[in-house]
């Protein structure tokens, strides 16, 4: 990684090619499209849909207290609660090299 000393005087392409000044939601999307920027920064983020089942099982665990229908056929019921859709895993990655 570059010397911050000389941020104020990068170009703003730089910068970004770097992962600086780039948003929370910019730096993750990043590392998701592009591969040798997610391998510079030691990042792979994976994403995936929650099942149903999951979905049950977060909205237990966030509201033990709330009861709710045994059956629930529409996701409308979690959607209205912001119980979340999908699963997004950050798994830091340590890059080892061996010759032999």
């Amino acid at each position: 990684m570059e010397d911050a000393k000389i941020l104020p005087n990068m170009s703003k392409e730089k910068m970004t090619e770097l992962g600086y000044g780039l948003s929370q939601e910019e730096f993750i999307n990043k590392c998701k499209t592009d591969p040798e920027f997610s391998e510079k920064w030691g990042l792979k983020i994976e994403e995936r849909e929650l099942d149903k089942l999951e979905r049950d099982k977060l909205f237990l665990k966030l509201n033990p207290e709330t009861k709710f229908p045994r059956f629930i056929e529409s996701s409308k019921f979690y959607d209205e609660r912001n119980i979340p859709t999908k699963l997004i895993t950050t798994t830091k990655i340590t890059k080892i090299e061996s010759y032999e």
